[in-house]
């Protein structure tokens, strides 16, 4: 029987395509490939000869938008809805992490450090010199750590439904208010029932689905299962080693209010502990999936923020 989740695939790579963005991948380090849709113009074709070739790739003209996926899909189904509202004014790169798509390491290292020093190093080899970061969930995880890690590179940051670390407090008072035992319960589900589960408290609205989708999405979305569970124990640090980065660049918190995963209230803490470079927005009507429940809105709060700060970056290259 088909597998209607994998039959949709093409069809999506085909509506990537046609808004602007490819696939390549790029081998970051040996035993560690990264897949990254990159903006079509930036591909040089190989040319052709007896030997086969990668394509390369030029530095893109367009400011750069990356967008970081969360722990329940890769890249381009996180973000199907956000790249065509990019593309006509930003380079718009979407990458999959460590063990989502085909991105993969021999690596034992589990942390979001890793995560983003491997798209770091991607980005780098793509002739990226700055970029605005767009994190959901644990992809906003591995953004805080790279604008924290690489602030000649990112430059602003968007986050979602996220936080500048999991403490183990957090994960502990989060999970137990949602009902689940643990991280991989809730994000790594093996049944119809824990998918329909995950999917009532990540969204707002009530959703459904019939059985057979929710398998073919577990049969697709959550392949290599034990290195995720990894990620997830990788994931969790005491609250003592935890400390708040002062961080140069602009951030946004783009929060959907009804959240029940990291609440709002989370995030507007988070917002003054993060200072004066730190502004938040809630959309209404939207929980933890706000990029997918409410897209248009999303959107439009995005690319003003994106206007905004790019107004403001290039007065300020003038005056100087």
């Amino acid at each position: 029987m088909v597998n209607l989740v994998a039959a949709q695939k093409p069809l999506l790579h085909g509506l990537m395509k046609m808004a602007g963005i490819q696939p390549h991948t790029i081998e970051i380090e040996p035993g560690t490939v990264m897949s990254i849709w990159v903006p079509s113009e930036t591909i040089q074709k190989p040319k052709k000869s007896k030997t086969a070739e990668v394509a390369t790739t030029v530095k893109p003209t367009k400011p750069v938008v990356v967008l970081v996926h969360g722990f329940a899909a890769e890249g381009i189904v996180t973000w199907q809805f956000q790249v065509g509202s990019l593309t006509k004014k930003y380079s718009v790169y979407v990458p999959d992490l460590l063990f989502f798509g085909s991105s993969v390491t021999d690596s034992s290292d589990r942390s979001p450090r890793f995560q983003a020093e491997c798209l770091a190093k991607g980005l780098r080899k793509l002739g990226i010199e700055k970029c605005t970061l767009v994190g959901f969930s644990y992809g906003g995880m591995v953004a805080f750590k790279m604008a924290e890690l690489y602030p000649d590179l990112v430059e602003a940051l968007v986050v979602s439904g996220s936080i500048l670390a999991m403490t183990d407090s957090i994960s502990h008072t989060t999970l137990s208010s949602l009902g689940f035992n643990s991280s991989a319960e809730l994000l790594l589900p093996t049944t119809v029932k824990g998918c329909r589960a995950l999917l009532k408290v990540a969204a707002h609205k009530k959703l459904w689905f019939p059985d057979r989708l929710h398998k073919d999405f577990l049969e697709v979305m959550f392949n290599n299962r034990k290195e995720r569970e990894e990620l997830l124990e990788g994931l969790v640090v005491s609250n003592k080693d935890t400390n708040i980065p002062e961080f140069p660049q602009r951030i946004h918190l783009l929060w959907g209010k009804n959240d029940q995963i990291f609440k709002l209230e989370l995030a507007q803490k988070m917002k003054e502990e993060l200072g004066d470079n730190a502004t938040i927005e809630g959309i209404e009507k939207a929980g933890h999936l706000v990029h997918l429940e409410r897209p248009c809105v999303y959107n439009r709060r995005l690319n003003k923020f994106l206007a905004s700060f790019h107004a403001h970056a290039n007065q300020a290259k003038y005056e100087v």
